[in-house]
């Protein structure tokens, strides 16, 4: 029988995470960062640490890590990944010098060593897609001319981390050199091998999971996601990676059957990637870190603004529509958490788990904020509304 603290602890959790949403969707703004919170308050050092319910939110932080990126590949197929990439190189490559290059260089300068560096300026490079993708949603920016130069960064974005996680695996668990390259070598060989038998077989894949039963369709689908995210795992690739690419993989009909019925039970495991991962932070650890965690978030702000704006200047859109493009990418969440947690879990730099949720929790909310901010902007003098929308 189920202890009984554990179910009221447990309760206790779920109610305030469903405070917190509530909270979110009255104010418009992605609940990220009160989830990040509430971890804070309920980890060692909290307001009110957890006793007996901490085992199952860790197992859920994972499953929750595991849809969220698996979600995340649903939105894409390889053959978009590929294109996109051909199509938007030099924007792509212009975002991540300007945005992994600043967290690259504080982590330097900050004392850290390479490895760590590198970590952080992954946390600051990767714009939050499921962030943006709300805020495009509730201020109706999905007409835009610019969204679909936004969209185009954040795909280019999430196929860079589909490298860049095997990659930061491969150097967090460490060992020999030889050892090191091997792993990084034969994680992007599985990733190559997998976007092109997603590019051939991906229908075939498709059509063999798809039911109109939700029963056997989300139990299908659970399957796949996990043994994907554990074979990668078995290979020292993050599962993270198989999960994403188990989504890219998918495609037509079953993905968009996938994406419905997965939706409440990724809200929740979701929930618990985030409230874990303010758990294994030190509250106590976060005033020191304070002026450089926002420091860094000012200079991400700004990057980020600047390549939305050179992105959509080469659209040629004019003022209005470039400054929505800009603000529009500042918000940072799940995948720079993503990758914070994988430093955390490894024991590197004991100040990257603070600034990382700092830095995070400061975007999140000001991403959204400037982007309604820029909404209330006047038409260009000589175009009117229609040259930005």
């Amino acid at each position: 029988m189920p202890d009984t603290l554990f179910l009221v602890e447990l309760g206790g959790v779920v109610l305030v995470l469903a405070v917190l949403a509530r909270v979110g969707a009255r104010f418009g703004f992605s609940p990220i960062p009160l989830y990040l919170l509430a971890g804070l308050a309920f980890g060692e050092g909290g307001v009110i640490p957890l006793v007996t319910a901490d085992d199952f939110i860790e197992a859920g932080a994972e499953i929750g890590l595991i849809l969220l990126l698996f979600s995340l590949g649903l939105e894409y197929s390889a053959r978009e990944l590929v294109d996109s990439m051909r199509s938007n190189a030099t924007i792509g490559l212009l975002d991540l010098v300007f945005n992994f290059v600043p967290g690259f260089v504080a982590g330097l300068f900050l004392g850290w060593g390479p490895v760590a560096a590198t970590v952080l300026g992954g946390v600051t490079y990767i714009s939050s897609s499921g962030v943006i993708a709300r805020t495009l949603h509730d201020l109706e920016w999905m007409g835009n001319r610019e969204t679909p130069i936004v969209l185009a960064i954040l795909v280019f974005e999430d196929l860079v981390m589909a490298g860049f996680l095997p990659f930061i695996t491969a150097i967090l668990v460490g060992g020999d050199g030889t050892g090191v390259v091997l792993s990084i070598v034969l994680s992007l060989l599985v990733v190559l091998a997998v976007l092109a038998g997603a590019a051939r077989y991906g229908p075939a894949l498709s059509r063999a999971v798809f039911s109109h039963s939700d029963e056997a369709m989300l139990l299908g689908v659970l399957a796949i996601v996990l043994l994907m995210a554990g074979g990668t795992q078995a290979l020292n690739i993050s599962a993270a990676v198989g999960a994403f690419l188990a989504g890219i993989a998918m495609s037509g009909p079953s993905a968009d059957r996938a994406r419905a019925l997965l939706v409440p039970l990724r809200a929740v495991f979701a929930a618990a990637f985030f409230i874990f991962f303010g758990v294994q932070i030190d509250p106590g650890g976060i005033p020191p870190v304070i002026v450089p965690a926002v420091a860094l978030a000012t200079v991400g702000a700004a990057t980020k603004f600047v390549t939305g704006w050179i992105g959509a200047h080469r659209f040629g859109l004019r003022r209005r529509g470039r400054v929505r493009a800009g603000v529009a990418l500042i918000a940072r969440g799940e995948f720079s958490i993503v990758i914070a947690g994988l430093a955390v879990a490894a024991g590197a730099e004991p100040e990257l788990g603070p600034i990382a949720a700092t830095y995070v929790l400061v975007l999140a909310i000001v991403g959204p904020l400037a982007a309604r901010a820029a909404d209330r902007l006047p038409p260009s003098p000589t175009t009117g509304k229609a040259q930005s929308t």
